[in-house]
C-alpha cells in the first residue's frame, strides 16, 4: 500500500468520526454500489426505486457486469474497476456490498473509515475474527452498518417475533431449521483456465488465497469454495439463524456441535452436501438440517420455533401456529393391550376432544420482494436519522459467528465450546487458530491501516 493510501485512510478516520451531518428532507443520498452480480442487481433495482436516493456509482471487477450496471443506474453513474477509487468519491454518501463473501468485511471497513455508511450482505464476515473487527471499526469512525438478512424487516415475520415474545407458543424450548434439495450430482468439475478476458481475476481474490482461475470458483459458485464462504450454513443457515437471534438471541451460545461432509456431489466444489449442526444456549437448543444431494420430504416451514404451548412454522411466504393438545402428563403413560405396550395416550382417551392451549393462526402475507424494499428503506432512514438498524452489526457478528462455528466443528469433527463474554473456544488451541485468517499482500497492509491487528 503506498504512503498516500495510509494517509487517506488516517484522515478519513478522523473526519468520520466527527461526522454529524443532519440530512435535509429534500436532500437525496448519494448510493454507490460494489458488486453487480445476482445480488447486486437486485439492490440497484431496489433502492433505485427511491426518491431520496441518488445513484452515484459502481464498483465491479468485470467489465461487462460494470457497462451492465451503468447502464441499470443511469448514464450519470460512474464506473469503477477499483472499489477503493468509489470510496473517494465524494458524492458516495454510503455503499451497498455485494460481492463474495471474502471481500464484505474488508470492503465494510474500509468505507466505514472513508466516511460512508454501508449496507453489507450476508453472512457479514467469513471468520469470527472479522465481526469484532468491523464491530470497532464502524463504532470508530461513527458508522451505520446494516446486514442484508431482510426477513427481519418482513411484516409477517415481525408479527411471528411479537407472537412468540409474547408468549402464544409458551417458553420456546427448541428451534428446527432445514435447507434441502437434490443438485446431483453437482456443478461439473471444470479444469483450471485463464480468466475470462472481462474479469479481473487478481483483484477478485483479494484477501483470498493466490488460486488459478476456475470456472466454479468465480461468479456465484464461490459458495461452495472455503476461501471465499462456508457453504449453505453461512448462506441460508444464516438466513435461519439471524431470526433465531432476532427472537430469542444468539448472545448465550455455548456449544456448537456439527456432522456432515461432501459425501455424494461430484464436482469440484469443497463444503458439504450433507450437514447437521447443534446450537445450544441457555435456555433452548437449536438444530439446522442441510442436504444438496437429497431433498427428502420438505418440512411445510424451514424454520419452526417450538414451545411449550405450540409450534410456529415461519418462512418467506408465511407462518402457522399449531397448538399441542392438552392432554394431560398422566393420561400419556403408555398402556398395555394384549401384549406390547402401546405408546401415547390411553386407547380408552383418544376419542376425547384436545383443547388448544393457543389459538391455532396462520399468516400467508409474506412477501419477499416486499421484504427487500422495507429493508433497504430502513437502511436509508437510519443514514437519515443515525438510528441502529434493524438488522444491525452487533446482530450481523452473531449470526456469521455461529455459523462459522458450526462449520469449524463440522470440519474438526467435534463439538466446541464457546465463550460468549471473551469470544473464545476454551481448552482448544486448535479450533481458537481458526477463528481468524491472513489476508493475503498487499490486503493485509490495508488492515494495519485500518488499526486492526490480525495475529
Amino acid at each position: 500500500m503506498t504512503p498516500s493510501r495510509r494517509t487517506f485512510l488516517t484522515a478519513s478516520a478522523l473526519s468520520a468520526a466527527s461526522y454529524s451531518r443532519v440530512w435535509g428532507a429534500n436532500e437525496r443520498i448519494g448510493l454507490g454500489f460494489i458488486g453487480y452480480g445476482l445480488m447486486g442487481k437486485g439492490h440497484v433495482a431496489t433502492f433505485g426505486k427511491f426518491d431520496d436516493v441518488a445513484m452515484v456509482a459502481l464498483a465491479e471487477v468485470h467489465r461487462g457486469r460494470l457497462a451492465e450496471g451503468q447502464k441499470a443506474m443511469g448514464e450519470a453513474a460512474r464506473g469503477y474497476a477499483d472499489f477503493r477509487k468509489l470510496l473517494d468519491d465524494k458524492e458516495v454518501d454510503a455503499v451497498v456490498i455485494a460481492t463474495p463473501d471474502h471481500w464484505h468485511t474488508l470492503m465494510a471497513m474500509l468505507a466505514c473509515a472513508a466516511g460512508k455508511d454501508v449496507y453489507v450482505e450476508k453472512p457479514m464476515t467469513l471468520f469470527v475474527r472479522e465481526g469484532r473487527w468491523l464491530i470497532d471499526v464502524a463504532a470508530k469512525n461513527k458508522r451505520i452498518v446494516q446486514v442484508g438478512t431482510q426477513q427481519r424487516s418482513g411484516l409477517h415475520y415481525q408479527r411471528a417475533r411479537d407472537l412468540i415474545l409474547g408468549g402464544h407458543i409458551g417458553q420456546v424450548v427448541s428451534v428446527r431449521m432445514s435447507a434441502t434439495r437434490n443438485i446431483m450430482p453437482g456443478f461439473d468439475s471444470p479444469r483450471d483456465r485463464d480468466p475470462p478476458v472481462d474479469l479481473d481475476w487478481e483483484r477478485w481474490l483479494g484477501p483470498a488465497p493466490a488460486r488459478k482461475f476456475n470456472p466454479n470458483r468465480g461468479l456465484y459458485h464461490f459458495r461452495w469454495f472455503w476461501d471465499y464462504a462456508g457453504g449453505q450454513m453461512t448462506n441460508l443457515g444464516a438466513h435461519q439463524l439471524d431470526i433465531v437471534d432476532w427472537i430469542l438471541g444468539l448472545n448465550t451460545l455455548k456449544n456448537v456441535a456439527g456432522i456432515g461432509s461432501r459425501f455424494a456431489l461430484t464436482d469440484n466444489g469443497e463444503t458439504p452436501d450433507t450437514q447437521d449442526v447443534l446450537f445450544a444456549c441457555d435456555r433452548y437448543s437449536a438444530a439446522f438440517t442441510m442436504r444438496e444431494c437429497a431433498a427428502g420430504v420438505k418440512p411445510e416451514f424451514n424454520l419452526e420455533f417450538v414451545g411449550l404451548d405450540g409450534t410456529l412454522g415461519l418462512s418467506r411466504s408465511g407462518f402457522n401456529i399449531s397448538p399441542d393438545p392438552n392432554i394431560p402428563a398422566a393420561n400419556q403413560v403408555p398402556g398395555v393391550k394384549e401384549g406390547h405396550p402401546v405408546g401415547g395416550p390411553r386407547p380408552e382417551l383418544l376419542d376425547q376432544p384436545r383443547l388448544p392451549r393457543t389459538a391455532a393462526m396462520t399468516d400467508q402475507s409474506g412477501q419477499s420482494e416486499e421484504q427487500y424494499q422495507l429493508h433497504a428503506r430502513n437502511f436509508i432512514d437510519c443514514v437519515r436519522s443515525r438510528k441502529t438498524p434493524i438488522s444491525d452489526v452487533e446482530s450481523g457478528h452473531r449470526v456469521a459467528l455461529a455459523c462459522h462455528l458450526g462449520n469449524l466443528s463440522t470440519r474438526l469433527g467435534r463439538s466446541l465450546q464457546w465463550d460468549t463474554k471473551t469470544e473464545t473456544i476454551p481448552g482448544d488451541a486448535e479450533a481458537t487458530k481458526l477463528l481468524t485468517r491472513p489476508y493475503r499482500a498487499p490486503w493485509d497492509q490495508e488492515l494495519k491501516a485500518l488499526g486492526v491487528t490480525n495475529p
